[in-house]
Formats: structure tokens, sequence, C-alpha cells
């Protein structure tokens, strides 16, 4: 049996992918028991996507794209038209005047927007801009907030490439990989790290920019203040399990 199909030890659910005939961006994992029967199913999927169930049709799909079932007998269990983890589960909603229809739910161009002239909003006592002016004139000498170019870099004087550290939240390990700034990121001082595990987010490129290079996933970049190096070696997988 193909390794898609097979279910997790002591557990008979099935994980199926779902899509929409009216809602293109609408797309899901559902968990689904075999003993569900076809109107319980649908039941489910309505408070998902919104179409009813009288008006849904439901069609189900294997792993390489092949219609397999059509789920139209209510009172069958799921597990009667054999779905394995993986397949899909299409809903077509036979509703002409659905809520679904029309690209209502996913197109806000279509949505009438609520405008106000500049007079109108001008004279509104409980306005953002009145907040904020408010502000301003209760502490007229107050400064602007904006990260300085040079945050944090006192902070990273005892950083440098090649040091074993360990990051927080999670007492993450690794080692350093880049001390310095990174534009793309915001104004101040980062720290590129290489995780031991893969914890990261990335292979240290970032929004186009390669601060140092690592597998995938073992990759951050972090503020210095979350950093702390020393002897920190990589930790045995398997300490945890040792009595």
């Amino acid at each position: 049996m193909a390794a898609s199909r097979l279910q997790m030890e002591g557990d008979d659910s099935v994980l199926l992918h779902v899509t929409h005939s009216n809602l293109k961006s609408f797309a899901a994992d559902v968990r689904f028991s075999p003993q569900m029967n076809v109107e319980a199913v649908k039941e489910k999927l309505w408070k998902k996507c919104g179409t009813s169930v009288t008006a849904m049709a439901l069609e189900l799909y294997d792993d390489c794209g092949s219609k397999v079932a059509v789920l139209s007998d209510d009172t069958r269990p799921l597990g009667f038209f054999s779905p394995f983890d993986g397949f899909r589960l299409h809903i077509i909603d036979l509703d002409p005047s659905s809520v679904t229809t029309g690209g209502w739910l996913e197109d806000t161009s279509l949505v009438e927007k609520y405008t106000i002239s500049e007079e109108d909003y001008a004279k509104r006592t409980d306005s953002f801009r009145k907040f904020k002016e408010k502000r301003v004139s209760q502490n007229p000498a107050a400064p602007e907030s904006k990260t300085k170019e040079n945050f944090m870099e006192d902070l990273c004087a005892n950083f440098k490439v090649g040091d074993r550290c360990q990051v927080e939240p999670g007492e993450k390990r690794g080692m350093v990989k880049y001390v310095g700034q990174a534009e793309s990121l915001g104004p101040g001082y980062w720290v590129g790290i290489q995780y031991d595990e893969p914890l990261g987010k990335h292979d240290g490129m970032v929004k186009g920019t390669r601060f140092f290079e690592c597998p995938l996933l073992h990759g951050g970049m972090v503020r210095p203040d979350k950093v702390k190096v020393g002897d920190y070696p990589e930790r045995d997988p398997f300490e945890e399990d040792e009595i």
C-alpha cells in the first residue's frame, strides 16, 4: 500500500483535501471518520464553506486527480467509497443564489466601501486623528517612536561568527553565522543563526538577500537580546531517553 494511504496507528480517520466549485481560494485539509454518513460529512463541510447541505454535491478524487466516486447517497457511510489520506473531496454548490456564487466571499472589490468626506471626518470627536492630536497636546515633547540604525549594536560586541549559542524562547541551540544589519528586516542589528535542528524558517536567505548559508529550515534571523553565546554543545537527541 502506498505511503500516502497509510493511516495513523490506532486512528481509523481519514484526512481529505477539500476544494469548492465556487470558492477558488478555498482549500482545507479536514479529517473525517469513515463511519460518518454522507449527510454528516455535508453538515461538517457546511460549517466551513457556507454551502447548504441540500444544495451540496460531493465528488471524491484520488491522489492522482482521478475521480473515484460521486457521493450521491446521503445514507451511505463515507468508508463505503474507500477514501484514503491525501484524496480530494470536491464540493459542488448546486444553488445558483448561494452566498458562494459571484465571488462575494472572495473578491473584496465587489463590496461597497463606506466613505466619509474630509469635512465630516474632521467634525468627529471619536476618530483616531482626534486621539493622536490629544496625545500630542498632552505630551508635545514625546519623541516619535522609531527604531534607530544602531539598535542593539552594543549587544553584538561579544558575538562572532562561529560562536556556539542558545536562542530564546525555546532554548534552541546552534551556531552564529551572521552579525550585523539587515535592512530588509528592519533597522538595527541582527544575528543569523544556523540551528542544530530544523527549527528555522530558511537557509540563510531572507527576502531575497543571502546573509549566510545553511541547510534548509535550519536558518533564523533574531535580535541580539534573544541570543546567548557560550558553551552550548549540540544536544544528543537520545539523552532524554536515558534512565
